[in-house]
């Protein structure tokens, strides 16, 4: 979420040098929301699913935490390797770049002042900065990742990303399952209204890198996450 303090203390030259060396990139918000959502969506679906077809608790507990565990280092797993792919291609178009302005510099060149070009900038301007980014090559490529494939120049991390998604799976997946670990008189009634006020949380919290209200996403969240759970506890019954 951008820093809006910035606004009211202005930075010095040197902490916005700082800033822009070290690139934020996506961030963790794709992450965190994607395994939460799925995470207490898929667990609540296991424990409705039972629930309708009228299985005992021992069991909604037993398949509720292989769910967790299981699907949680499943999405976790398929998140590392989807955006180890994307830096992979990534590493592979910079060094592509990279062969080109050795190969051809005076197409990488053009290309590179065409970028600019689309930029705004004009006349002698452009030709002072395309001259200029050209006499540094890394700052080349970026420009060229950026204007020609759209390509930040902050690449993702696989790892990181892991950990994220299921960390938030874990979290969120563990919401439905704790009434049935608890002295409650209506285990599974507690368990759906606990989960869905995990949907419109999880929602509020996007909200705050979204342009929608947070009682709009939360309601959104909130709507897909107890569509999918209604659509379990129905198949259930369907086997009770």
């Amino acid at each position: 979420m951008p820093d809006l303090t910035r606004a009211k203390d202005p930075e010095t030259d040197a902490q916005i040098a700082a800033r822009l060396a070290d690139p934020p990139g996506r961030g963790d918000l794709r992450d965190l929301v994607y395994g939460a959502i799925d995470g207490a969506v898929t667990t609540f679906a296991i424990v409705a699913g039972v629930q309708g077809a009228g299985l005992s608790t021992f069991i909604i507990l037993a398949l509720g935490f292989a769910n967790v565990l299981a699907d949680g280092f499943s999405m976790a797993a398929g998140n590392y390797m989807a955006t180890k792919a994307e830096l992979d291609n990534i590493q592979r178009i910079r060094r592509l770049e990279e062969e080109l302005i050795r190969a051809d510099p005076d197409h990488e060149r053009r290309e590179l002042r065409a970028i600019l070009a689309q930029k705004g900038l004009s006349g002698e301007t452009l030709e002072a900065a395309t001259r200029q980014i050209a006499l540094n090559r890394q700052s080349w490529i970026s420009m060229i990742l950026d204007g020609v494939y759209g390509l930040g120049s902050a690449d993702p991390h696989p790892m990181r990303a892991a950990l994220v998604t299921f960390a938030a799976f874990l979290v969120a997946g563990m919401v439905p399952l704790l009434p049935f670990l608890l002295p409650v008189s209506e285990p599974f009634a507690t368990s759906a209204i606990m989960t869905l006020a995990a949907f419109f949380g999880i929602g509020t919290l996007k909200s705050r890198w979204s342009l929608a209200p947070w009682w709009r996403s939360g309601t959104e969240t909130l709507l897909i996450g107890g569509t999918a759970a209604a659509l379990a506890y129905f198949v259930g019954t369907l086997f009770g």
